[in-house]
């Protein structure tokens, strides 16, 4: 029998860790581990938990609402609570969600990508609780693409002039942490004085990535639907601030790249001589039924990983991206990325890489980046920096 349980079920097992009226972070693709049709908030109804309100990052609660549009406050027709938009009108909660209440608790399942935007609902939630003294209780999670900080992938974002909604902090694209780990990271770093408390995974270790748990992947986010996908998104994901599809609207998003104009058989030639550990890449044709290139025929390379834990999984976008680069110089383009939390889409790359001068380094030579996108990706000073904060071996 699998012996990995989410902090969700070693809080049912030992509920003292959260009492009183409660509000939950939370959305559908939270489950339970030992039920996966059973939702999070559900499962602390059912064992007794007083929630009286639910706050919902960006696709809903459902999970379900495009990326990067905006969500309404509405109410749960599973539990009859309200709901709280954590991606409407505010990205953080408002004091007066909070007033009443005697514990917030955050369930909310990471994919381990530093763009990947619940760890900042996360952020903002930790700085609100600080700031209303109402204790954040973490139901943690295991990082799907594991916990190995040696697999850390950067660049660290360069929080000066590329903080935004897909990055606040200074961690790296790959950061190989729990959300609880990096709450505690942001409470020490931010200075917040936040009354944290983390419920940690239990029979979770470091070295296990998300197969390795023995549980169903639930389907994160619209794009998200498997860990295939979750293991090349931080790499895959870059692509989303160019005039490429990376297959949204169907079944195989982010794991592949595509575009009408795509020579898609030089790529994979040029891609695959490169010879990175544990990926190679295929060519196929896909049609997208969501922009850009929505219902059109787009020729595409996807991605195979023939080992995930040896996988560098930026380290494969940016060497992907500058293959396409230099072999499409007219075709190619940057691309704006309106969201709810960037209505001008403004910089889209740079908040996303982390950094200005790689886009330049693209677009000047783009033909031999290989030592550049290793200087790119190191992040010797991380282990070291996390590892007092870290909660599983």
């Amino acid at each position: 029998m699998n012996q990995v349980r989410f902090g969700l079920d070693v809080l049912r097992a030992n509920p003292g860790g959260l009492r009183g009226r409660i509000g939950l972070v939370t959305n559908e693709a939270a489950r339970t581990s030992l039920d996966p049709s059973l939702t999070s908030r559900a499962a602390l109804l059912n064992a007794g938990f007083q929630l009286v309100r639910l706050f919902s990052p960006e696709h809903g609660l459902r999970a379900s609402a495009t990326d990067g549009a905006q969500v309404a406050d509405s109410v749960d027709p599973l539990t009859g609570l309200p709901v709280v938009s954590l991606y409407g009108e505010t990205l953080c909660p408002p004091p007066a969600a909070l007033a009443d209440l005697d514990a917030v608790g955050f369930d909310l399942p990471d994919i381990g990508a530093r763009f990947y935007t619940y760890i900042w609902t996360l952020s903002h939630v930790l700085e609100a609780c600080a700031e209303a003294r109402v204790p954040l209780v973490v139901l943690d999670r295991p990082n799907p693409l594991g916990g190995e900080l040696s697999a850390a992938e950067g660049p660290l974002l360069d929080v000066e002039n590329f903080r935004s909604f897909v990055g606040r902090a200074a961690i790296p694209i790959r950061h190989s942490l729990t959300s609880g780990e990096l709450a505690r990271l942001w409470n020490a770093e931010w200075n917040l004085d936040a009354d944290l408390r983390i419920i940690a995974c239990s029979g979770w270790t470091r070295a296990m990535h998300w197969p390795d748990t023995g549980l169903p992947f639930v389907q994160t986010s619209p794009a998200i639907a498997s860990y295939k996908s979750a293991l090349l998104y931080p790499g895959l994901g870059l692509f989303e601030a160019t005039n490429l599809s990376v297959g949204r609207g169907t079944n195989c998003a982010f794991q592949v790249i595509g575009a009408p104009w795509l020579r898609a058989d030089e790529v994979a030639r040029h891609f695959n001589a490169y010879a990175l550990p544990g990926v190679t890449v295929q060519t196929e044709n896909f049609v997208p039924t969501l922009a850009p290139y929505s219902g059109e025929c787009c020729a595409a390379v996807r991605l195979l990983v023939s080992d995930a834990k040896s996988v560098r999984p930026v380290s494969a976008g940016l060497h992907l991206l500058a293959t396409v680069v230099s072999l499409h110089p007219k075709d190619f383009g940057w691309a704006k990325y309106p969201t709810a939390a960037n209505p001008a889409g403004e910089k889209h790359f740079e908040r996303l890489v982390g950094r200005a001068d790689i886009r330049e380094a693209l677009e000047l030579n783009p033909h031999d980046l290989s030592e550049q996108v290793k200087a790119w990706t190191a992040v010797p000073t991380w282990g070291e920096r996390v590892r007092r904060w870290r909660l599983y071996d």
